[in-house]
């Protein structure tokens, strides 16, 4: 099983040359098809989260391109900036057995890492009957009108989407749950503890149906926005340098948790020296304080963005298992 594990861990870090397919033509985010080997299939159906464009565009939008960040040419690590048309991609599985999460990748608030805490995670749940969803979501620091809260908005807008379109993956509306990684961890939280929040204005029928995940998975999370204990880069981009009490107060999610929270998995490495591991145990604090169950698991050595990838060799390696066996505890799966 543990060699299994490992080669298809190993496999999932080749990316093919095949674009993903939209119903507007383009390819995001892009690949360089005469510079990469061909590997596991990229995912090729892609859902638009507004139909008629995202709401509060700024008067001098951003521009989305992707960054390239390794330099091996058998591993590609994208991120992906100045997003406009906010989507999510599909990793359908060949058995789906009627779960499916949310993936929220991380990226400091300054662009969302595709790869690393996307599609490599999208891939391993597929594998085991999981249908996954890798969120594409607006950047607070580009000047959209929903400020802090654009981020959320997409999150809650992609939630009901894929309980809307329920049918059409073969999952059941009730199980989605959300996982999310680093910023994106902090996104995860955000949406399982202000779920019921209005943050935009109801489009369609999907609006009517809750934003509420199953339960909720933040991966060494950004949680708490006062200083010292805050990631400083993704609190400046989502609520501003010399942001108030108020302000980290609406956007800590330790601070918010309502009692009718889901349930949560928490994970993080005591050695991350970007997210300090205060913030998970924050989080756990406060939903212990509220009556929410909660599984910690606190690891010695990991460092922070392990993924998948970087985990192996490691003890916090076991973390997908970890987390897939406590899924079965929650009915989950």
């Amino acid at each position: 099983m543990r060699s299994d594990r490992r080669s298809l861990l190993a496999a999932g870090f080749l990316l093919s040359v095949l674009p993903i397919g939209r119903a507007s033509g383009q390819t995001l985010p892009p690949v360089a098809p005469d510079e990469l080997p061909p590997g596991l299939p990229q995912p090729t159906e892609t859902i638009d989260l507004w139909p008629d464009g995202a709401p509060g565009l700024p008067d001098s939008p951003p521009v989305e391109r992707t960054v390239e960040r390794s330099k091996d040419r058998l591993v590609t690590d994208r991120a992906v900036l100045g997003i406009t048309t906010p989507r999510m991609v599909v990793f359908r599985p060949a058995r789906p057995n009627g779960a499916a999460v949310l993936l929220t990748p991380g990226g400091g608030y300054m662009h969302v890492v595709v790869d690393k805490e996307g599609y490599e995670m999208g891939r391993w749940l597929a594998a085991r009957g999981v249908t996954a969803f890798v969120l594409f979501y607006r950047l607070p620091g580009d000047g959209w009108k929903a400020g802090p809260d654009v981020a959320l908005s997409d999150a809650q807008r992609a939630m009901r989407l894929i309980r809307h379109r329920a049918r059409d993956y073969a999952i059941e509306p009730e199980r989605v749950a959300a996982m999310g990684f680093s910023a994106g961890g902090h996104l995860c939280a955000d949406l399982a503890t202000r779920f019921a929040l209005k943050t935009y204005t109801p489009v369609d029928a999907a609006d009517a149906l809750s934003a509420k995940p199953f339960c909720a998975a933040p991966i060494y999370p950004v949680i708490s926005m006062t200083p010292g204990v805050a990631h400083a880069g993704s609190r400046d981009l989502l609520i501003g340098a010399d942001a108030g009490a108020a302000l980290e107060e609406a956007h800590s999610p330790d601070r918010n948790v309502p009692a009718d929270a889901p349930p949560f998995f928490l994970l993080h490495a005591e050695d991350d020296d970007a997210v300090p591991v205060e913030n998970s145990v924050l989080l756990r604090d406060a939903l212990k304080a509220q009556g929410i169950s909660v599984e910690t698991h606190l690891f010695e050595h990991g460092g922070h963005g392990f993924g998948l990838r970087k985990a192996i060799g490691k003890p916090v390696e076991a973390w997908p298992d970890l987390w897939l066996a406590w899924a079965r505890t929650r009915s989950f799966l």
